[in-house]
């Protein structure tokens, strides 16, 4: 385990409350814990956004990179009336 770092964090009067009450719950041991969890949890999400990005971007370079010819407005507009 990395050697802990301690920090000052201000939060508003509403955060705080949750955070206590969480760890009064039980649900946590400590305010340090409830916020290392939040910490976390905020990882873990701009983890999986960097994902998404990385593979809208694979999809955009696939499409840009397609052999196949271009549609034409009108082709589009076409074969989406085909559809209907």
């Amino acid at each position: 385990m990395e050697a802990a770092e301690k920090i000052s964090v201000t939060m508003t009067p509403e955060m705080l409350r949750e955070i206590r009450a969480s760890v009064a719950a039980g649900e946590y041991a400590s305010t340090s814990e409830a916020l290392r969890d939040a910490v976390r949890l905020w990882q873990r999400s701009r983890e999986e956004q960097a994902e998404r990005i990385a593979a809208i971007k694979a999809r955009v370079r696939n499409s840009i990179e397609d052999p196949r010819p271009s549609l034409s407005v009108e082709e589009v507009r076409s074969q989406l009336a085909k559809l209907s």
